[in-house]
């Protein structure tokens, strides 16, 4: 009887540690199954915080955990970053390239792996893209031409200040500037210069174009963090020129109501990130997507 009640008490308790174990099993492939990967170029641009907040927004009112990594503008991050969310069981992966063709390597990564991937803000030249969300680029690039000529009467020089080589963000708002100011004979553009989406060497090239090419009415920056660092360095030189920007960031914003800015070109990035997390959770339960999601744009002017 004893040897009886022994083996029906081991008997209980093996059932009691599977059954945990296959809960425990459970709940983690729920968890697992709740997971979307997010990876952002650089979080030290006021721009992609605010992506990464509606991102944070959006999933946590769906009920998904989202996992938001740093690359620091560093490909080689970036691919780290791609494997690390790998690792922990992610239904989809939402990637901002820090560069159009350094990021292929991550995105193939994530097709091996069989991870569904959603560009946002920049594309990629390559891998397999489930979806692209983004400004109208090309559009801002002209709207900016636009409104610079405009100021202009449609005669002056123009400084252009672009952003990373290589990004399809800086090729497609400098495509949508020339598309305008390369058509008009009183328009000249007497420097354009790669300051890579950022405010400290937004300053140190436009002092550089204020040294050696002095005579100038207007630049047109491919992000605000370029122009904000502009406005520093036409300030100290004592220029009054007009500055365009591009993104619509809080600081920007106010450079323009202070009139320290001239306009911005003002994208949406927390509705971007809110809309990549719709559709990735869309892709992770297999529903069709579109292929690209424009995201519209707005002139701010005082």
């Amino acid at each position: 009887m004893r040897k009886r009640s022994k083996l029906l008490s081991l008997v209980l308790s093996t059932v009691f540690v599977m059954s945990t174990l296959v809960g425990c099993s459970s709940q983690k492939s729920a968890e697992g199954g709740k997971k979307i990967g997010m990876v952002v170029s650089t979080l030290n641009n006021p721009f992609f915080v605010s992506m990464k907040q509606g991102a944070e927004k959006k999933a946590k009112e769906l009920g998904y955990t989202l996992v938001v990594l740093d690359s620091q503008n560093d490909a080689a991050k970036e691919r780290s970053n791609v494997e690390d969310l790998v690792q922990q069981g992610i239904v989809a992966l939402i990637i901002n390239p820090t560069d159009s063709d350094a990021v292929v390597n991550s995105i193939t990564f994530a097709n091996d792996n069989n991870i569904k991937v959603i560009t946002l803000d920049r594309k990629s030249n390559g891998g397999e893209v489930a979806c692209h969300i983004e400004s109208d680029n090309v559009k801002g690039g002209e709207m900016a031409a636009n409104f610079i000529l405009e100021k202009l009467n449609g005669k002056g020089n123009l400084v252009e200040l672009q952003g990373i080589p290589g990004a399809s963000a800086t090729r497609d708002r400098g495509k949508g500037f020339h598309n305008i100011v390369d058509k008009k004979d009183k328009i000249k553009v007497v420097a354009s210069q790669a300051a890579d989406f950022d405010r400290q060497k937004g300053l140190n090239v436009t002092e550089n174009v204020i040294q050696a090419t002095p005579a100038f009415d207007a630049i047109f920056a491919h992000n605000d963090e370029m122009a904000l660092g502009a406005i520093k360095a036409v300030k100290a030189a004592h220029k009054n020129v007009i500055i365009v920007g591009f993104d619509g960031n809080d600081d920007a914003k106010a450079a323009v109501k202070s009139g320290d800015m001239t306009a911005t070109i003002a994208q949406k990035p927390s509705l971007m990130g809110s809309i990549a997390i719709e559709n990735a959770i869309k892709i992770a339960k297999g529903e069709a997507i579109q292929k690209e999601i424009p995201v519209e744009l707005e002139l701010i002017k005082k």
